[in-house]
């Protein structure tokens, strides 16, 4: 499983921390939430379980996931010859390919703002997470065929972002190009070239 996470789970970090540097407010409510939630633990090994706390954590990470799966598309053949709910007849000959990527930027989808990086569109008006169907959210695929590792790769993501993010500020090294590579992982085609700026001890 760590193996099968590999590139997947360090490309999903490296859009993630891209996204925080071009959204400084969400780093912002992070770290607030940091301070909130592990700030007395500092000194302390911090427990996977506790980060389940995070909820705007969370949610910037599903968000980062939305507009930047991993994995950006997949191809699925039926078995036998089948109807789409669309009424569309496919034969075993068959490949459907779904675009994750695309499917994660469609207004049908996701509404009128779905360009724009909303970690609140994952937080229910209680204050939880808000959690979307398989069939929408699709990063981890759906259904019988639902990613295994989801729920390690959701904890070690946080597990990285929660350590750097409490201990620096992450800003893009200024004229570095971020394009998408054409891979079967999503990857960054120059990589991310970033300039760590240790925090203050004092920074609340």
């Amino acid at each position: 499983m760590l193996g099968a996470g590999k590139e997947t789970t360090s490309s999903a970090l490296c859009w993630f921390f891209y996204m925080l540097a071009e959204n400084p407010s969400v780093e912002d409510k992070i770290l607030e939430e940091i301070h909130k939630h592990l700030e007395v633990k500092v000194g302390e090994r911090w427990k996977a379980e506790e980060l389940n706390d995070m909820v705007y954590l969370q949610g910037a990470l599903c968000e980062s996931l939305r507009l930047f799966p991993p994995v950006p598309f997949n191809h699925k053949s039926p078995l036998q010859p089948d109807i789409l709910p669309s009424g569309h007849k496919v034969d075993q000959n068959t490949k459907i390919i779904l675009c994750m990527y695309s499917m994660g930027r469609m207004k049908s989808v996701w509404g009128e703002d779905c360009m724009e990086f909303k970690p609140e569109r994952w937080i229910t008006k209680s204050g939880g997470i808000k959690h979307e169907a398989t069939y929408k959210f699709a990063t981890f695929n759906a259904g019988p065929r639902t990613c295994v590792g989801k729920n390690m790769a959701l904890s070690q993501m946080k597990i990285v972002a929660t350590a750097l993010i409490y201990h620096y500020h992450i800003e893009v090294v200024e004229g570095h190009r971020v394009l998408p590579a054409g891979s079967m992982v999503l990857q960054m085609k120059h990589g991310l070239k970033v300039s760590l700026i240790k925090r203050s001890q004092n920074m609340n």
